[in-house]
Protein backbone atom coordinates (compact mmCIF):
# COMPACT_ATOMS: atom_id res chain seq x y z
CA UNK A 1 0.00 0.00 0.00
CA UNK A 2 0.86 3.53 -0.43
CA UNK A 3 0.87 5.12 3.12
CA UNK A 4 0.91 8.66 4.10
CA UNK A 5 1.39 10.07 8.04
CA UNK A 6 0.21 13.12 8.13
CA UNK A 7 2.19 14.36 11.52
CA UNK A 8 4.81 12.00 11.09
CA UNK A 9 6.29 12.90 14.92
CA UNK A 10 6.53 10.63 17.97
CA UNK A 11 4.23 8.12 17.19
CA UNK A 12 4.28 8.79 13.27
CA UNK A 13 7.89 7.65 13.25
CA UNK A 14 7.17 4.11 14.44
CA UNK A 15 4.38 3.87 12.66
CA UNK A 16 6.21 4.53 9.26
CA UNK A 17 9.05 2.47 10.54
CA UNK A 18 6.75 -0.42 11.02
CA UNK A 19 4.56 -0.34 8.06
CA UNK A 20 7.95 0.24 5.57
CA UNK A 21 9.05 -3.35 7.33
CA UNK A 22 5.73 -4.81 6.02
CA UNK A 23 6.80 -3.60 2.72
CA UNK A 24 4.48 -1.33 2.45
CA UNK A 25 5.52 2.45 0.49
CA UNK A 26 5.30 5.06 3.47
CA UNK A 27 5.56 8.88 3.21
CA UNK A 28 5.67 11.16 6.45
CA UNK A 29 4.64 14.45 6.50
CA UNK A 30 6.04 17.22 8.58
CA UNK A 31 5.21 21.25 8.20
CA UNK A 32 9.19 21.66 8.66
CA UNK A 33 11.92 19.45 6.98
CA UNK A 34 13.67 19.47 10.00
CA UNK A 35 13.15 15.52 10.65
CA UNK A 36 13.99 14.88 7.01
CA UNK A 37 17.06 12.55 8.04
CA UNK A 38 15.57 10.51 10.92
CA UNK A 39 12.49 9.53 8.38
CA UNK A 40 14.49 8.67 6.05
CA UNK A 41 16.63 6.79 8.17
CA UNK A 42 13.46 4.63 8.71
CA UNK A 43 12.42 4.42 4.99
CA UNK A 44 10.04 6.95 5.06
CA UNK A 45 9.40 9.37 2.35
CA UNK A 46 9.79 12.97 3.78
CA UNK A 47 7.27 15.31 2.42
CA UNK A 48 6.74 19.03 3.65
CA UNK A 49 3.88 20.17 4.46
CA UNK A 50 0.76 21.71 6.56
CA UNK A 51 -2.51 20.95 6.56
CA UNK A 52 -4.03 24.38 7.86
CA UNK A 53 -3.06 25.12 4.29
CA UNK A 54 -5.39 24.43 1.91
CA UNK A 55 -4.14 25.49 -0.80
CA UNK A 56 -0.59 24.07 -0.38
CA UNK A 57 -2.19 20.60 0.13
CA UNK A 58 -4.79 20.99 -2.95
CA UNK A 59 -1.34 21.65 -4.98
CA UNK A 60 0.28 17.96 -3.66
CA UNK A 61 -1.12 14.53 -5.45
CA UNK A 62 -3.33 12.56 -3.59
CA UNK A 63 -2.65 8.90 -4.22
CA UNK A 64 -2.48 7.53 -0.95
CA UNK A 65 -4.34 3.87 -0.57
CA UNK A 66 -4.03 4.37 3.41
CA UNK A 67 -3.80 7.65 5.37
CA UNK A 68 -2.92 8.70 9.16
CA UNK A 69 -3.45 11.56 10.57
CA UNK A 70 -2.06 11.83 13.81
CA UNK A 71 -1.33 15.53 14.29
CA UNK A 72 -0.53 17.17 17.05
CA UNK A 73 -1.53 20.67 18.66
CA UNK A 74 2.09 20.34 20.43
CA UNK A 75 0.57 21.98 23.56
CA UNK A 76 -1.95 24.74 21.55
CA UNK A 77 -4.67 26.78 23.17
CA UNK A 78 -8.68 26.23 21.97
CA UNK A 79 -7.57 28.23 18.54
CA UNK A 80 -5.05 26.42 18.11
CA UNK A 81 -7.08 22.82 18.47
CA UNK A 82 -9.64 24.23 16.12
CA UNK A 83 -7.53 25.25 13.58
CA UNK A 84 -5.11 21.97 13.54
CA UNK A 85 -7.58 19.44 14.32
CA UNK A 86 -11.05 20.37 13.34
CA UNK A 87 -10.29 22.34 10.14
CA UNK A 88 -6.93 20.65 9.27
CA UNK A 89 -9.32 17.77 9.22
CA UNK A 90 -11.22 19.27 7.10
CA UNK A 91 -8.52 20.18 4.43
CA UNK A 92 -7.18 16.62 4.41
CA UNK A 93 -11.13 15.64 3.46
CA UNK A 94 -11.23 17.97 1.05
CA UNK A 95 -7.97 17.11 -0.56
CA UNK A 96 -8.34 13.22 -0.28
CA UNK A 97 -12.09 13.28 -1.40
CA UNK A 98 -10.90 12.07 -5.26
CA UNK A 99 -7.80 9.89 -4.78
CA UNK A 100 -8.05 6.45 -4.14
CA UNK A 101 -8.17 6.18 -0.57
CA UNK A 102 -9.16 2.81 0.69
CA UNK A 103 -8.54 4.08 5.01
CA UNK A 104 -7.99 7.10 6.50
CA UNK A 105 -7.35 6.59 10.48
CA UNK A 106 -7.75 9.46 12.56
CA UNK A 107 -5.78 9.49 16.08
CA UNK A 108 -7.99 11.20 18.87
CA UNK A 109 -7.98 10.78 22.66
CA UNK A 110 -9.66 9.17 25.37
CA UNK A 111 -9.58 12.67 26.99
CA UNK A 112 -13.50 12.83 24.92
CA UNK A 113 -14.57 10.58 27.75
CA UNK A 114 -15.16 13.48 30.09
CA UNK A 115 -16.36 10.86 33.02
CA UNK A 116 -15.65 11.74 36.59
CA UNK A 117 -16.84 8.62 38.71
CA UNK A 118 -14.53 5.97 38.34
CA UNK A 119 -16.82 4.39 35.66
CA UNK A 120 -15.78 2.25 32.93
CA UNK A 121 -15.83 3.38 29.40
CA UNK A 122 -16.45 1.98 26.15
CA UNK A 123 -16.91 3.46 22.64
CA UNK A 124 -20.40 3.46 22.67
CA UNK A 125 -19.94 5.52 26.10
CA UNK A 126 -21.14 9.50 26.04
CA UNK A 127 -18.38 11.98 24.82
CA UNK A 128 -19.41 15.57 27.13
CA UNK A 129 -16.38 16.25 27.99
CA UNK A 130 -16.15 19.84 30.02
CA UNK A 131 -13.01 20.96 28.68
CA UNK A 132 -13.22 22.83 25.25
CA UNK A 133 -9.94 21.80 23.83
CA UNK A 134 -11.50 17.61 24.10
CA UNK A 135 -14.66 19.11 22.90
CA UNK A 136 -12.93 20.34 19.58
CA UNK A 137 -11.69 16.76 19.41
CA UNK A 138 -15.08 15.32 19.22
CA UNK A 139 -16.44 17.83 16.88
CA UNK A 140 -13.79 16.45 14.83
CA UNK A 141 -14.78 12.80 15.22
CA UNK A 142 -18.33 13.88 14.70
CA UNK A 143 -17.06 15.15 11.14
CA UNK A 144 -15.53 12.01 10.19
CA UNK A 145 -17.95 9.81 11.10
CA UNK A 146 -20.55 11.96 9.44
CA UNK A 147 -18.37 11.49 6.32
CA UNK A 148 -17.71 7.99 7.05
CA UNK A 149 -21.88 7.56 7.23
CA UNK A 150 -21.56 8.45 3.28
CA UNK A 151 -18.75 6.50 1.88
CA UNK A 152 -15.59 7.90 3.47
CA UNK A 153 -13.32 5.24 4.25
CA UNK A 154 -12.66 7.12 8.19
CA UNK A 155 -11.76 4.92 11.58
CA UNK A 156 -11.53 6.49 14.63
CA UNK A 157 -9.17 5.69 17.51
CA UNK A 158 -9.03 7.10 20.71
CA UNK A 159 -5.81 6.74 22.21
CA UNK A 160 -4.75 7.26 25.61
CA UNK A 161 -2.19 8.69 27.71
CA UNK A 162 1.42 7.75 25.34
CA UNK A 163 4.44 7.42 26.98
CA UNK A 164 7.92 6.04 25.74
CA UNK A 165 11.60 6.23 24.83
CA UNK A 166 11.94 9.83 26.34
CA UNK A 167 8.40 10.33 27.25
CA UNK A 168 6.03 10.18 29.54
CA UNK A 169 4.47 12.67 31.62
CA UNK A 170 3.87 10.81 34.59
CA UNK A 171 7.09 8.64 34.97
CA UNK A 172 9.40 12.25 34.22
CA UNK A 173 7.17 14.00 37.30
CA UNK A 174 7.73 11.62 39.44
CA UNK A 175 11.90 11.10 39.07
CA UNK A 176 11.66 15.02 38.78
CA UNK A 177 10.51 15.01 42.49
CA UNK A 178 7.95 17.66 41.75
CA UNK A 179 4.95 14.71 41.53
CA UNK A 180 1.69 15.44 44.15
CA UNK A 181 -0.79 12.65 44.57
CA UNK A 182 -4.36 13.85 44.02
CA UNK A 183 -6.63 13.03 46.98
CA UNK A 184 -5.80 9.78 48.27
CA UNK A 185 -4.43 8.79 44.67
CA UNK A 186 -7.68 7.04 43.81
CA UNK A 187 -8.16 8.56 40.41
CA UNK A 188 -8.04 6.09 37.41
CA UNK A 189 -4.54 6.87 35.12
CA UNK A 190 -5.33 5.04 30.77
CA UNK A 191 -1.79 4.80 29.04
CA UNK A 192 -0.77 3.24 26.11
CA UNK A 193 2.68 2.58 25.25
CA UNK A 194 3.95 4.31 21.78
CA UNK A 195 4.87 1.14 20.93
CA UNK A 196 1.26 -0.28 21.41
CA UNK A 197 0.22 2.95 19.91
CA UNK A 198 1.73 2.65 16.26
CA UNK A 199 0.80 -1.21 16.16
CA UNK A 200 -2.79 -0.85 17.00
CA UNK A 201 -3.11 2.12 14.33
CA UNK A 202 -1.63 -0.47 11.66
CA UNK A 203 -4.08 -3.02 12.69
CA UNK A 204 -6.68 -0.37 12.56
CA UNK A 205 -5.43 0.16 8.47
CA UNK A 206 -5.54 -3.00 8.09
CA UNK A 207 -8.48 -4.92 9.73
CA UNK A 208 -11.02 -1.86 11.33
CA UNK A 209 -14.09 -1.28 9.95
CA UNK A 210 -15.22 1.92 8.21
CA UNK A 211 -16.93 4.84 10.52
CA UNK A 212 -15.99 2.72 13.77
CA UNK A 213 -14.68 4.06 16.77
CA UNK A 214 -11.39 1.86 18.99
CA UNK A 215 -9.71 2.30 22.06
CA UNK A 216 -6.33 2.25 22.04
CA UNK A 217 -5.52 1.74 25.76
CA UNK A 218 -2.99 -0.79 27.68
CA UNK A 219 -5.33 -3.95 29.54
CA UNK A 220 -4.47 -2.66 32.84
CA UNK A 221 -5.89 0.68 33.76
CA UNK A 222 -4.03 2.07 37.49
CA UNK A 223 -4.62 4.30 40.13
CA UNK A 224 -2.32 7.05 40.61
CA UNK A 225 -1.85 5.66 43.90
CA UNK A 226 -0.90 2.32 42.19
CA UNK A 227 1.35 3.51 39.90
CA UNK A 228 3.07 5.53 41.86
CA UNK A 229 3.91 2.90 44.58
CA UNK A 230 5.00 0.65 42.53
CA UNK A 231 7.64 3.09 40.99
CA UNK A 232 8.98 3.55 44.47
CA UNK A 233 9.33 0.45 45.11
CA UNK A 234 11.32 -0.58 42.15
CA UNK A 235 13.39 2.86 41.86
CA UNK A 236 14.16 3.02 45.41
CA UNK A 237 12.67 6.67 45.90
CA UNK A 238 9.59 7.78 48.22
CA UNK A 239 6.03 7.62 47.10
CA UNK A 240 5.27 11.46 46.37
CA UNK A 241 3.37 13.09 48.75
CA UNK A 242 -0.09 13.88 48.64
CA UNK A 243 -2.29 16.90 48.17
CA UNK A 244 -5.88 18.76 47.27
CA UNK A 245 -7.24 18.20 44.31
CA UNK A 246 -6.50 22.21 44.19
CA UNK A 247 -2.60 21.86 44.61
CA UNK A 248 -2.81 19.10 41.76
CA UNK A 249 -1.50 20.02 38.41
CA UNK A 250 -4.25 20.93 35.86
CA UNK A 251 -4.71 19.49 32.02
CA UNK A 252 -5.15 21.22 28.88
CA UNK A 253 -7.80 18.20 28.24
CA UNK A 254 -9.20 18.32 31.66
CA UNK A 255 -8.69 16.06 34.52
CA UNK A 256 -11.14 13.13 34.51
CA UNK A 257 -11.54 9.82 36.36
CA UNK A 258 -12.56 6.56 33.89
CA UNK A 259 -11.01 3.26 33.29
CA UNK A 260 -11.17 3.08 29.23
CA UNK A 261 -11.65 -0.10 27.92
CA UNK A 262 -10.40 -1.47 25.17
CA UNK A 263 -12.14 -4.75 24.64
CA UNK A 264 -13.12 -3.87 20.74
CA UNK A 265 -9.49 -3.64 19.85
CA UNK A 266 -8.83 -6.82 21.46
CA UNK A 267 -11.82 -8.69 19.99
CA UNK A 268 -12.46 -7.21 16.98
CA UNK A 269 -8.52 -6.73 15.18
CA UNK A 270 -7.32 -9.50 17.59
CA UNK A 271 -4.60 -7.05 18.71
CA UNK A 272 -2.61 -8.27 21.51
CA UNK A 273 -0.46 -5.61 23.27
CA UNK A 274 3.04 -5.71 23.42
CA UNK A 275 3.00 -3.78 26.67
CA UNK A 276 0.02 -5.00 28.78
CA UNK A 277 0.57 -2.89 31.48
CA UNK A 278 2.80 0.17 32.50
CA UNK A 279 4.90 -2.51 34.42
CA UNK A 280 6.12 -4.01 31.17
CA UNK A 281 6.56 -0.63 29.36
CA UNK A 282 8.74 0.66 32.24
CA UNK A 283 10.62 -2.59 32.21
CA UNK A 284 11.29 -1.94 28.59
CA UNK A 285 12.49 1.38 28.78
CA UNK A 286 14.93 -0.13 31.88
CA UNK A 287 16.60 -2.13 29.27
Amino acid sequence: MRVLIVGCGYVGLQLGAELTQQGHEVWGMRRTSAARAELESAGIVALVADITDLPGLLRLPNTYDWVVNCVSASGGDVSDYRRIYLQGTRHLLRWLEKGPLKKFVYTSSTSVYGQTDGSTVNETSPTTPEVETAKVLVQTEQVLLERASGGFPAVVLRLAGIYGPNRGYWFKRFFQGDMVIKGKGERIMNMVHRDDAAGAIARALARARIGCIYNVVDDEPTTQVEFFQYLANRSGRPLPPFGSVEAAASFKRGTTNKRVSNWRLREELNYHFRYPSFREGLQSLEA
